[in-house]
């Protein structure tokens, strides 16, 4: 099978095409992976979730900013946490992202994963790779999704996003934890027409932060966060936060 031309669905086990099946999520705690999350847990039992943990902030595969905070996000969302560190080199953190969903097939018996791929094929076929080779299914509820009209879909379902990091022109400091709104959404779309940017951030031109949604038991409240900006490159730190119960 030529997995480039069909990173979606792949049903490694055809059994499992009519079965409610046990999930781990690729967790990174931006937008895409919650959002996959709430997704795949309308059909399907989400068993945990897989977090890598990068040493190198420039990832080929791995979100990096916040990482850390993704053991709040798991605990407001009742989720069981598989956190795996890798060095973040490029090929090399694949055998790294192998051993964690293996990790998570013997602790939690999943039969597949779930990403949060909406275009990149870089991602999304070495994921379904891996799958492959574990005999697991691999599931992208996102892929192709209209970008703008995804963002509108966040809104109208209850997620709370925020900006956690900038790596593009024309994202100025300005960016940095903002919160996802329909004004934000329309300069999005402006941008992508101005300068074909991907409003979901897709491209890397940005990364994001969930602090509540319709699957989160508790809502996360940051009390204390640190901006870092230069160059069309900048992080949002949360430094301290809460859980509020809903």
């Amino acid at each position: 099978m030529n997995y480039a031309a069909n990173p979606c669905t792949i049903f490694l086990n055809p059994d499992l095409a009519s079965l409610r099946v046990k999930l781990g999520v690729l967790f990174s705690g931006g937008k895409d992976s919650v959002f996959a999350c709430y997704r795949a847990a309308e059909r399907d039992e989400i068993a945990c979730l897989i977090t890598l943990v990068s040493e190198n902030m420039d990832s080929y595969m791995f979100h990096t900013p916040n990482i850390s905070a993704t053991a709040w996000q798991a605990v407001a969302m009742g989720l069981p946490l598989l956190s795996w560190p890798t060095h973040g080199e490029k090929e090399a953190e694949l055998m790294d992202l192998k051993d964690a969903v293996a990790a998570a097939r013997d602790r939690f018996g999943i039969e597949g994963v779930v990403t949060g791929a909406i275009e990149s094929v870089y991602q999304a076929t070495r994921v379904q790779r891996i799958a492959r080779d574990l005999d697991l299914w691999c599931f992208n509820p996102l892929w192709q999704m209209n970008q703008v009209d995804y963002l509108r879909l966040l809104l109208s379902k209850g997620f709370r996003v925020i900006i956690s990091g900038v790596f593009a022109y024309p994202f100025d400091a300005s960016w940095l934890g903002a919160e996802l709104t329909e004004e934000m959404i329309l300069r999005l779309a402006e941008l992508q027409k101005r300068y074909q940017i991907n409003p979901s951030g897709e491209g890397g031109e940005l990364e994001t932060f969930v602090l509540d949604g319709p699957n989160f038991q508790s809502r996360i409240e940051i009390l204390k966060a640190t901006r870092s900006y230069g160059n069309y490159r900048g992080h949002f730190v949360i430094e301290e936060m809460r859980l509020v119960k809903k």
